[in-house]
């Protein structure tokens, strides 16, 4: 069919692209990215040139020896605050006499004579040597230059009972501390040889002993 001169022919119109708003935002990201790093990057720069040298070494180089010395310094006083805690815990823990709890250790004998607490005992004595790690956390020891005799556990009582298979009851003995057991752990007790025969046979040496702190009278004022 021709087309007359009167008819008009309409040309396709070009349609314009239309960018998701996403991307838009997407693009402007990256452009305040770019910024941001360029601008970080010339800060640097203007304080420390790439093309100098420090202490002999690079740029590069200095800034991750300096990242792995604060690296190293924080894992040190956070160590620190660690080991102190764990010290404090410890102590918590540990048979004194502000710890009211009843403890279980072993009990053995050793001979006696002058003890840290600056007493002379016999083997007849109802005395008790405490570990020495009990000992010097409870104040002051000949081991960390202190005084031994004046130490806060000396002449401090304690009872220590224990079930006798040969008469078939619980027996106990009142003891008092006279000296520090340098191989007692702190559970363990270490004792004369008559008070050790008063819970156990002499033969048996070690026995499983249980004990706790006896608290001094309060009197009025």
């Amino acid at each position: 069919m021709a087309t007359s001169a009167t008819d008009t022919v309409v040309q396709p119109q070009e349609k314009g692209v239309e960018i998701p708003e996403w991307e838009n935002a997407a693009v402007n990201t990256g452009s305040g990215a770019k910024a941001a790093r360029s601008k970080r990057s010339f800060r640097l720069d203007s304080i420390m040139p790439a093309h100098k040298r420090y202490l002999g070494m690079s740029r590069k180089v200095l800034l991750i020896v300096l990242l792995a010395a604060l690296l190293a310094l924080l894992a040190l006083i956070i160590g620190l605050a660690a080991g102190l805690s764990n010290k404090h815990s410890k102590h918590s823990d540990l048979p004194l006499p502000s710890n009211t709890q009843t403890f279980v250790g072993d009990f053995t004998y050793y001979g006696t004579g002058l003890g840290a607490c600056g007493e002379t005992s016999t083997d007849n004595d109802n005395i008790v040597s405490i570990s020495h790690i009990v000992f010097d956390a409870a104040g002051s020891s000949s081991s960390t230059g202190g005084n031994s005799n004046a130490n806060p556990l000396c002449g401090r009582m304690l009872r220590a009972s224990r079930f006798d298979e040969e008469y078939g009851q619980t027996r106990s003995i009142d003891l008092k501390v006279v000296d520090r057991c340098t191989g007692c752990q702190p559970d363990d007790l270490d004792t004369s040889l008559g008070a050790f025969t008063q819970l156990a046979p002499q033969a048996s040496g070690r026995v499983d002993i249980t004990w706790a702190w006896l608290q001094p009278v309060q009197t009025g004022s």
